[in-house]
C-alpha cells in the first residue's frame, strides 16, 4: 500500500448521518465530500486512527477496546439519537503502535480500553464506510491544547501512513457555538477560513510555524473562542509536514451563512479519480 494522505475534516453538528427530517439536508455538501473521499483513497485503510475534537484527556490516551461503545455527547436531540450505533471494531494492536511510537517520541500516552466513539468519530465515519467494518482508534487531545505539541505527535506518528492507517483529524474550521445560533459568525468564519486556506497550501515549517501562532489570524478567536476543535488539525499538518495541502470540503453556506472547510494533506493514491486531484483554493 502506498503512503496515506491525511485528513481534517469539519464534522458537522452532532449525529448528523443519524438524522431524519429537513434539518438533516444542513449535512448534503459535506456528506457528499465523505463520499468523495472514501473514492479518492480507492482500497480502504487497514485501520483508522481518530483524533477527535470531543475528547481531552490530562494526558494523551488511545482507546484500546475490541469493541468500541459509543459515547452520546450531545445535548437536545430526540430520543432515538441516544440509542444509534457505529459498530466498527476497535484495534488494540494499533492502540500499542500508537503507544510505542509516541513513546519512542518521548510522549507519554495510556490506553483507555472502555472509550467509545464519540461524534466526532462515528458522525464521520458513517457516511466515510457505511459497512462498519474498517477497526478504528481514538486518540485523544492533551488538555493543554498545545498547537506545537500536537504537531509534534503528528510528526511521530507519521509512520502509521506507510503501515496503512488513515489518520484523520476530526473538528471544525469554525467552532463558535453561541454565533452560529444567528448570522453573527458569518463574516468571522469567511476570514478565519480564508487564512486557513492560504496558510495550508504551504508545505513545510512554514505552515506549521503559522500554524502555532494561529491566534495571531483574522478573527482567530471570534472563529474559536476555545480552540478543541481546531487542534486535531495539528496532528494531522504534522504527520504530512512537507507535503502539500488540498480543499475537499468548502461551502459558504453552512447553517445559512458560515463558511467551512475540510483539507487533505499528501497525495492520494496513483489510482485515483483525476476529478479528485488537489483543488486547494486560496
Amino acid at each position: 500500500m502506498s503512503r496515506l494522505p491525511t485528513y481534517f475534516i469539519s464534522h458537522g453538528g452532532g449525529p448528523w448521518p443519524y438524522m431524519t427530517g429537513a434539518f438533516r439536508r444542513n449535512f448534503d455538501v459535506l456528506e457528499q465530500s465523505l463520499v468523495d473521499m472514501r473514492h479518492e483513497l480507492v482500497d480502504k485503510p487497514k485501520a483508522i486512527l481518530v483524533i477527535s475534537g470531543h475528547w481531552e484527556t490530562g494526558g494523551f490516551a488511545i482507546s484500546s477496546g475490541v469493541k468500541p461503545g459509543m459515547v452520546y455527547d450531545y445535548h437536545g436531540f430526540p430520543d432515538y439519537l441516544y440509542h444509534i450505533a457505529y459498530n466498527a471494531p476497535g484495534s488494540p494492536e494499533l492502540a500499542g503502535r500508537v503507544r510505542q511510537i509516541l513513546g519512542e517520541a518521548g510522549i507519554d500516552a495510556a490506553l483507555d480500553p472502555t472509550r467509545g466513539f464519540d461524534h466526532g468519530t462515528f458522525s464521520i465515519l458513517k457516511p466515510l464506510y457505511p459497512d462498519e467494518d474498517v477497526p478504528v482508534v481514538q486518540l485523544s487531545l492533551h488538555a493543554s491544547l498545545d498547537p506545537a505539541l500536537h504537531l509534534a505527535v503528528g510528526r511521530a506518528l507519521a509512520p502509521l501512513r506507510d503501515e496503512g492507517v488513515l489518520i484523520v483529524g476530526s473538528g471544525l474550521s469554525y467552532h463558535n457555538l453561541q454565533a452560529m445560533r444567528g448570522s453573527g459568525g458569518y463574516e468571522p468564519s469567511r476570514r478565519f477560513d480564508a487564512w486557513l486556506r492560504e496558510t495550508l497550501a504551504e508545505a513545510g515549517k512554514e505552515r506549521s510555524a503559522r500554524l502555532t501562532q494561529w491566534e495571531k489570524a483574522p478573527a482567530a478567536r471570534a472563529a474559536h473562542p476555545r480552540e478543541d476543535h481546531l487542534i486535531p488539525l495539528m496532528v494531522v499538518v504534522g504527520a504530512a509536514e512537507g507535503e502539500a495541502g488540498a480543499v475537499t470540503y468548502h461551502q459558504e453556506d453552512f447553517f445559512g451563512g458560515l463558511t467551512a472547510s475540510s483539507f487533505r494533506f499528501g497525495q492520494v493514491p496513483a489510482t485515483a479519480d483525476s476529478t479528485t486531484a488537489d483543488r486547494l483554493t486560496a
